[in-house]
């Protein structure tokens, strides 16, 4: 028998836990927490890696070393996959885009699966009226992903849960924060488009791994979405000084017309580090891109940090 939490709000039995995108960024922070909490972890990616180095996945499982099966291609579920004890995977956290749950409902069935958590993200909200056809994109995929998830588990009576991140940051691996740094250790200024006033509130991906295992547990979470933002709002402006700061640099700004913009992320985007830079990002750094996330605190007890990047957030270092 698992563990039975004593919160009348997380009355859980932990039994198994499957994690799909085990080895992003979310993932690598979330197999210790649920392992030290108890679960049995069964950890799925479209990489297979123990510990940096490729594994056989045919292997018999082996906890402590955190072994992670690979994603079968195109959702195909084979029964030689590697099963939980009991042959059945109860609790399931998706990492992975949103997008291309669907293609794993099957083998979510197959083992059983009773609550499934999937991330998604507030960029549902921010990019769907973007001058980016690409962001416009992004944002249907991440609303048609979640309205089949939704569907899938209603219809087969499993417990849902969405959790939607802005602007996550940490250990030097995001892509929001990191691009940041990176641009600023390249050149030695940032851009800006006017005053870049716009408030933002950065998350650090503990604080996301956290409410990912909190939603696993918490009775009241079935079947809500939760926006998780971080416990500061501040401007677009001082978000980027802060960055300087946890680089030793003295703040270097470059205000810009959008025109010129639009011409750098042209040139920029001949480095891969910059590709996902568009003018629309400009553009936003005068809007206010907030959320609300008491549901999370009363739900899933998040409570999240202030945006304070250590060096050990930033990719330089």
């Amino acid at each position: 028998m698992g563990e039975l939490f004593n919160h009348p709000d997380h009355a859980v039995v932990k039994t198994s836990v499957g994690v799909l995108g085990a080895t992003s960024m979310v993932g690598k922070n979330l197999l210790p927490l649920l392992a030290d909490a108890g679960w049995q972890v069964e950890a799925f990616s479209r990489q297979t890696r123990i510990a940096g180095q490729a594994v056989d996945p045919n292997q018999p499982v082996d906890k402590d070393a955190r072994i992670v099966f690979r994603l079968p291609e195109g959702g195909n579920y084979d029964h030689a996959t590697p099963l939980a004890a009991q042959g059945k995977i109860t609790h399931w956290v998706c990492l992975a885009p949103i997008w291309i749950l669907p293609d794993y409902f099957p083998m979510l069935a197959a083992y059983q699966a009773k609550r499934v958590v999937a991330l998604s993200s507030t960029s549902i909200f921010t990019k769907r009226t973007s001058s980016d056809l690409a962001e416009q994109n992004t944002a249907d995929k991440l609303r048609n992903g979640e309205q089949r998830f939704i569907a899938w588990a209603e219809a087969n009576r499993i417990e849902w849960v969405i959790l939607r991140p802005t602007l996550i940051y940490g250990l030097g691996q995001d892509r929001n924060i990191c691009e940041i740094a990176r641009f600023i250790s390249r050149f030695g200024f940032f851009p800006l488009f006017g005053a870049a006033q716009g408030l933002r509130q950065p998350v650090h991906v503990e604080d996301v791994a956290d409410a990912c295992s909190a939603a696993l547990q918490s009775a009241r979470a079935a079947n809500h979405a939760y926006n998780l933002s971080g416990a500061e709002r501040l401007p677009y402006r001082e978000m980027v000084g802060r960055v300087f700061s946890v680089m030793d640099k003295q703040e270097r700004f470059l205000v810009v017309p959008l025109s010129i913009f639009r011409l750098a992320v042209m040139c920029l985007r001949i480095w891969p580090r910059f590709r996902n830079w568009s003018a629309a990002m400009a553009e936003r750094m005068n809007n206010d891109l907030v959320f609300d996330h008491a549901d999370a605190i009363r739900d899933l007890g998040f409570s999240p940090k202030p945006f304070r990047p250590g060096k050990t957030d930033l990719p330089i270092f």
